[in-house]
């Protein structure tokens, strides 16, 4: 057998999982040091270290957990935090869709010039629109609101969103769509019934990069958002600055903000991995 095969035959067999097994318990111990450290007093965790609850489980609680929600700057930054990050992924998911329809399909005055204006948009970073848009939301009265963070949020969300879209949608057989129009459907009717449909593993995709990004941002959130509306991790920062190593708040804040983006990729996984494979065959 040469060195080839064998190496395949090695992928394919149970040593491959193994490895994968391995691969994944690494990543995941950050995430169980966390857990067990949120769920561990205070005391505890300055003595020993979190893989000691494995031994002793009377360590654990959920006393943290009741005292981080008791605060109300945490909660109200939890709260912040699901006002900016679903309405922000909401918004670049729908305009999005729109705008990559109407790029892949529809014919309209230099739409390929607008579309190449969009896919350099790619290239701009963040940081040089933050002083120019901060300036302008202080004379539209949004500088400091949950409104202007989450504009900031979509404007910066929509090139890529567009982009990802309309090659995605340029796809779909245009036997298809002349088939639905001869049929009587009109526009709205074909991107409702025929495209989103087709489109969805895409678009659960486009969700979950967005929301991720907008849930976990602090960039953005430090500088358009005051003290009624910032995110949680905004939040997190501010606690540690002022209580410093305080691991009975932080750790249980942390792991609330970690696990709720864990929840939201998980429940979109399997079109996540449809959008993932169709990208590649195509």
């Amino acid at each position: 057998m040469n060195p080839a095969a064998r190496l395949t035959g090695l992928l394919t067999s149970g040593a491959l999982r193994i490895f994968l097994l391995v691969v994944a318990l690494v990543w995941l111990t950050p995430l169980a040091g966390l857990l067990f450290s949120s769920l561990r007093s205070e005391q505890d965790n300055q003595v020993s270290g979190w893989w000691t609850a494995l031994t002793e489980p009377r360590q654990l609680s959920f006393d943290n957990y009741s005292a981080l929600l008791e605060n109300s700057g945490i909660t109200q930054a939890l709260a912040n935090t699901v006002l900016i990050a679903v309405p922000a992924t909401a918004l670049v998911v729908v305009v999005a869709a729109l705008a990559g329809y109407a790029f892949a399909w529809l014919e309209f005055p230099g739409r390929d010039w607008i579309f190449l204006l969009v896919v350099a948009l790619l290239v701009v970073p963040v940081q040089i629109g933050l002083l120019p848009v901060a300036e302008l939301f202080g004379k539209l009265g949004l500088f400091g609101t949950i409104p202007g963070v989450v504009l900031f949020h979509v404007a910066y969300g929509l090139p890529f969103a567009v982009f990802l879209l309309r090659n995605y949608f340029a796809e779909i057989p245009r036997e298809m769509l002349e088939a639905a129009r001869l049929d009587g459907g009109n526009e709205w009717r074909i991107f409702a019934q025929l495209v989103l449909p087709l489109g969805r593993p895409a678009i659960a995709s486009l969700a979950i990069f967005q929301f991720l990004w907008v849930w976990n941002d602090m960039l953005v959130a430090l500088l358009f958002a005051d003290a009624d509306s910032q995110p949680l991790t905004v939040a997190l920062q501010s606690e540690m600055r002022q209580f410093g190593s305080n691991i009975g708040v932080l750790a249980p804040g942390a792991f609330l903000s970690l696990v709720i983006p864990v929840i939201v990729f998980f429940a979109f996984q399997r079109h996540f991995v449809q959008g993932v494979m169709a990208g590649s065959v195509k």
